[in-house]
């Protein structure tokens, strides 16, 4: 189920939605529109070869999926949830990526491997055409009888193709003994995350029939976790009185056992994607007494594991390491550990509550059978195995995690937009988690701020600080206050109270919002922040309906949405008066490096243009923003370009140790009126520095001469600093090369994102005093130390663009694209913003590119809609489930015509007593992006692997608190994640491996001082696409419709040698061609007739006339319209040099800086959980 599902949240929210009629959404940047086949992972194809498999973790019930937001995942979920199918149909797949989430019990992965001609894509065996027999279904259990062998109708969920042919089985059967002791078993297929078990067969554990590796769940439990596991058997009785008899259970995928039938939760409710043919249930071990059904070689799913020589078509892998040693061998079997992906791994999906619920009972939802599903691994440590020395010398071997089996967020993002994207998001309930930022959904505003504006790590909070430390879970809001919104929802509307300003609470001064109660007929109002009452001013008075509602409720934004704005009155101007519309001031380093290498006369000519878009109100006719012009190398040159003169002036400052502003009339002027006189200064500059030797620099005094300016002007603006060397002149702000690398992995590593001087740090804080904001673009071709430079930037709500060797042929369009959008973009200066609270929990620390000068005021000479601000939550008293928890961010600021304005964002959250309803209303996405800014604040105070370790710890708790409190006692060899933080483990391994908390040897340190922050102000989608990058097929692309290709893994064994394939990461489109390409491709695409001939060189696509080439330069520019930056095109073509950096974003792999693979991370995650636990 997808994790993001939201099943329980509120009562009205969750049911699956009626489609949202005429409301088509793209999504994740109009990915998927209608008619377009959703694709699912492609076929996988086994274990690799030298990769051990380990034991299955366990606690992975792969009929369950992983644990459902609503259903923990584990082995007693609640029986009352409703299983969770929703969601709809995939089409086949267009990747070679693992099978759908949504229900694997539908083989259609087969058909969508076969339908690309995939041919070297390790993606999966060809499917079967040898239909298998279908055993007799129904076996009653007998209740209080012990747990039956596994011999329930093995039903595997489909994970992906299955064996070639009855033969093939046969042979991965063979050593397996058909029988019912248990003993003779083979280990499961590569299940496991522990010591393998011995089992004794009454437990029900496995027996040898075909279903080797399932073991039953316990008699005592529930539902089955959505444990990691590999394969379980159902074995357990049914609640008294019930029998399983009318439960057919479908084909899983091998080694996943469906769910108890007392749950109702019967295959899953995705009939089979088209064509693609449902796989029969397999016959599985005989209960007692009963002949065993069908012939043993037809058994696929639980063959054991042939030595790693004898595996057809797996991929080499490193071996595991580290969890699987035999423990003793005491462990009852234990339930798998259900790899299921957001359901994923099988199509069975855990009880999801509130969610339209499963056909219990219901036989196979007559789809005709199809191709038996392959035998499917997991990991160490899941699933009981019989001790070595009970087995064949040829399954000597350790079992290896299949990747397919473990989360998959191409699954879980894929599952939520099929699930979310289609209904309105509509914010009038309590609590409510939001779709996915990779979902493309509409969100309708009743009383709740959009999940554009804020979004929160759970919507459920724990109503005790003991809870909240015991769960480990931060409580942390992502608020991006002047986020753009779509074209289809409404911007918050402006209310103006005249010259009383907005209505507040007297005590805590709380702006009037909906969840304020009006009493005494509407004579007073009560706060919901802090009780106090406070009389409603005359002029605001208004009559109580029959509900206690204002009888205007409907007309007032403040009393009936979570957005909207109010005019400030003066008294929230500086000084008491109104304030001056902003300035921009362009500040160009005319140094030899920027001449030479045409930079100046670059961003002239573009200024020239760009002018005319600068940012103005709605309805204006022309913007209100005054420019300035400073050329700078040693000295700084002012230009007074008043409108009156015939030609332009320039003034020197040689004295930069003492800066001033030699003129105050002329330099900030308006556009229109002196245009003339603007244009002829641009054509001027690069011609008087044509001939320039000078090659040194100074920085800090050109950011005062821009503050001095804008002092003298009485208003806010921004400076743009064009900057291309380290200021090594004599001047203030002097700095000196200090890079180096031998302090990596040192305690003094920290000292490298450290600014070199306070001088910096003091001179960012005039400049927020005056609403003086600064955008640096740098252009260095060697080290010029982003950590000290990017000081005032980050302090004044600014932006660092960083364009390293800059060339122009293929730079330019990606630095002009950025300076375009810097300057057009939405910006408020001068703003200051307070986060309020309802009783029982205050904000205590914050992230983002911010000044604070006390502990309450986020303070920014500027903030633009790209620009996020992260608030952490701490208890100071107890709260109520009744009434929740309700947070008011509050932005005052100068909109870019010199209007004061305030922006009000509400949100009301629930609050919860049980650890389950926390970790079921949980945010992954934001989560991760909240600990990725924590890191990343760390590696200032601390070495980077004790940063490193905190990370990993932080979430090893997290996991394993939902493990002892939430998830049904199971054995510890299981890996158990709750359903919506199934991706935490992949997610967090990204983290870890990223430049800046693991840095491999191209790195510089300037990039990780620019990526450091970079990502402390990017908002949850952003960091999404960055950690974790966005890897599309696109030989798959349908040149006739509008979507995007189905995204896949990102893991080098997804890639095909013959296809050609799109990773983004927010920063960077690499376009990586496989040798293999087809000719024709090729010429469509780079109009060259040859491999060999492709140019690395290229930074945009050749424009040429055929569907393929349209097609993909479509794609490229909708990927750029999504991004707040211009990515730079890469095209890297297979064995080629630049493939190092292409795989360092593969980021499933092992990483060449040394971070885990995926499969490694989740089984040291496992590990470190196991470790807490005991």
């Amino acid at each position: 189920m997808s994790v993001n599902q939201q099943a329980h949240t509120g009562p009205p929210y969750g049911q699956p939605q009626p489609g949202y009629q005429g409301y088509q959404q793209p999504a994740y940047g109009a990915q998927s529109l209608p008619g377009v086949p959703q694709s699912q992972y492609g076929a996988y194809n086994g274990p690799m070869p030298g990769y051990q498999q380990p034991v299955p973790p366990q606690g992975y019930f792969p009929s369950l999926g992983f644990p459902s937001k609503g259903s923990p995942v584990s082995l007693n979920s609640d029986t009352s949830l409703a299983p969770n199918f929703i969601g709809s149909l995939r089409a086949p797949p267009t990747s070679g990526a693992p099978p759908p989430t949504s229900g694997a019990s539908h083989p259609s992965g087969h058909l969508a491997y076969s339908q690309f001609e995939h041919g070297d894509v390790q993606n999966g065996i060809p499917a079967s055409a040898a239909p298998m027999q279908r055993p007799p279904a129904s076996q009653p259990f007998l209740p209080g009888s012990a747990p039956t062998p596994v011999s329930q109708t093995s039903t595997f969920q489909q994970y992906g193709p299955p064996p070639a042919s009855v033969q093939q089985l046969s042979n991965h059967m063979a050593g397996m003994t058909i029988g019912s002791t248990a003993a003779s078993a083979p280990p499961p297929a590569g299940l496991g995350y522990g010591p393998p078990t011995s089992v004794p067969p009454v437990s029900g554990s496995f027996s040898a029939t075909g279903s080797g590796l399932y073991t039953p769940y316990s008699t005592s439990q529930g539902p089955p976790p959505t444990s990691v596991s590999q394969g379980l058997p159902l074995a357990q009785p049914p609640f008294p009185g019930q029998t399983v008899s009318t439960q057919r259970l479908p084909t899983q995928v091998p080694g996943f056992a469906p769910p108890p039938p007392s749950t109702g939760v019967g295959p899953s409710s995705y009939p089979p994607t088209t064509g693609a043919p449902r796989p029969p249930a397999m016959p599985g071990p005989p209960l007692p007494g009963q002949t065993v059904a069908g012939p043993p070689s037809s058994q696929p799913n639980h063959v054991s594991s042939p030595p790693p020589s004898t595996m057809a078509g797996l991929h080499p892998g490193p071996p595991m390491g580290g969890l699987h040693g035999p423990s003793p061998p005491t462990h009852p079997p234990q339930p798998g550990y259900q790899m299921q992906q957001n359901g994923s791994f099988g199509q069975v999906r855990g009880p999801q509550p509130n969610y339209g619920g499963a056909y219990p009972g219901a036989p196979n939802y007559g789809s005709p059978p199809g191709p038996p599903p392959p035998p499917k691994r997991l990991d160490p440590d899941s699933i009981p195995s019989p001790q070595l020395n009970e087995l064949p010398p040829q399954q000597k071997p350790r079992h290896r995690i299949d990747p397919d089996a473990i989360p998959s967020p191409i699954q879980v993002i894929e599952d939520d937009r099929n699930n979310r994207g289609s209904e309105p998001f509509v914010t009038g309930v309590r609590g409510q988690v939001p779709p996915l930022v990779t979902t493309n959904f509409l969100v309708k505003d009743q009383g709740n701020a959009s999940p554009r504006y804020i979004r929160c790590t759970s919507y459920n909070i724990p109503c005790t600080s003991d809870m909240a430390k015991q769960s480990q879970v931060p409580l942390a809001a992502i608020i991006k206050p002047l986020a753009t919104l779509p074209p289809e929802e409404t911007l918050p509307y402006l209310v103006d109270h005249g010259e009383s300003g907005p209505v507040r609470c007297n005590r805590c001064k709380a702006y009037m919002c909906p969840f304020m109660q009006f009493i005494e007929g509407g004579r007073r109002f009560q706060c919901c922040f802090c009780s106090c009452v406070t009389e409603v001013p005359p002029h605001y008075f208004q009559h109580l309906d029959h509900t206690g509602k204002r009888v205007d409720f409907y007309d007032r934004p403040e009393l009936s949405l979570g957005s909207y704005e109010f005019l400030a009155t003066v008294d929230y101007c500086k000084n008491n008066k109104f304030p001056s519309p902003p300035a921009f001031i362009f500040m160009i380093d005319v140094s030899y490096n920027a001449v030479k290498s045409g930079l100046v006369r670059l961003i002239c000519e573009e200024l020239k243009s760009l002018l005319d878009y600068l940012p103005r109100e709605g309805n204006m006719e022309e913007s209100a923003i005054r420019v300035g012009f400073v050329t700078y190398n040693k000295v700084l040159h002012f230009y007074n370009v008043k409108s009156s003169l015939a030609q332009p002036q320039m003034m020197v400052v040689s004295d930069v140790a003492d800066m001033f502003v030699p003129l105050l009339d002329g330099f900030l002027v308006n556009v229109n009126e002196s245009r003339t006189v603007i244009a002829s200064l641009l054509d001027q500059i690069p011609e008087m520095f044509a001939d320039t030797r000078e090659t040194e620099t100074v920085f800090a005094p050109v950011i005062q001469a821009g503050l001095e300016a804008l002092k003298a002007a009485e208003c806010a603006g921004k400076l743009f600093v064009f900057h291309t060397s380290l200021p090594i002149a004599e001047a203030p702000g002097k700095l000196k090369n200090r890079d180096d690398r031998k302090l990596i992995n040192t305690d003094k590593e920290k000292t490298l994102f450290q600014p070199q001087t306070s001088f910096y740090n003091n001179l960012a804080k005039d400049c927020v005093a005056q609403g003086c904001c600064v955008d640096l673009f740098l252009f260095p071709n060697q080290y010029l130390d982003v950590a000290t430079l990017g000081v005032v930037p980050y302090q004044t709500g600014g932006s660092i663009y960083k364009y390293a060797y800059f060339q122009l042929e293929t730079d330019q369009y990606r630095f002009l694209n950025d300076l375009r959008r810097d300057v057009q973009k939405e910006v408020g200066f001068d703003a200051v913003m307070r986060v309020r609270t309802s009783t029982g929990i205050r904000a205590t620390d914050f992230f983002g590119a911010f000044y604070m000068s006390n502990t309450t005021d986020v303070e920014m000479a500027g903030l633009d809609c790209d620009k996020t601000i992260t608030v952490e939550f701490k208890h100071d008293d107890k709260l109520s489930e009744d009434s929740g928890a309700l947070l008011q961010c509050a932005l005052l600021y100068t909109s870019c015509a010199g209007q004061r304005r305030l922006r009000i964002h509400n949100l009301s959250l629930n609050c919860c007593t049980q650890l389950a309803d926390l970790y079921r209303n949980c945010e992954t996405d934001t989560l991760i992006n909240y600990l990725a800014k924590y890191a990343y604040r760390g590696v200032l105070s601390s070495p980077v692997k004790t940063v490193r370790d905190a990370l990993i710890n932080q979430c090893a708790q997290i996991l394993a608190c939902y493990r002892k409190n939430c998830a049904s006692p199971s054995s510890a060899g299981q890996l158990i994640l709750p359903e919506c933080m199934k991706l935490l483990p992949v997610y967090l391994n990204c983290v870890l491996k990223s430049d800046v908390l693991q840095p491999g040897p191209e790195v510089t340190t300037d990039d990780r001082a620019y990526i450091r922050q970079l990502v402390t102000s990017m908002d949850v989608a952003e960091t999404n696409v960055f950690f974790y990058p966005r890897l599309l097929p696109l030989t798959k692309a349908d040149v006739d419709s509008d979507s995007l290709p189905a995204a896949i893994r990102n893991s080098e064994e997804r890639l095909s040698k013959g296809d050609i394939y799109l990773l983004e990461n927010g920063l960077n489109i690499f376009v990586w061609v496989g040798v293999s390409v087809q000719q024709s491709l090729i010429q469509n695409l780079f109009g060259v007739s040859s491999f060999s001939q492709i140019s690395n060189a290229l930074s945009t696509l050749p424009v040429l006339e055929n569907p393929f080439s349209k097609k993909v330069r479509s794609i490229v520019d909708m990927l750029q319209g999504q991004r707040s930056r211009y990515m730079k095109l890469i095209i890297v073509k297979q064995e080629d040099k630049l493939e190092m950096l292409f795989k360092h974003f593969l980021v499933e792999d092992k990483s060449l800086s040394g971070g885990a693979s995926y499969v490694d991370f989740l089984c040291h995650m496992h590990k470190e959980i196991r470790q807490l636990l005991s």
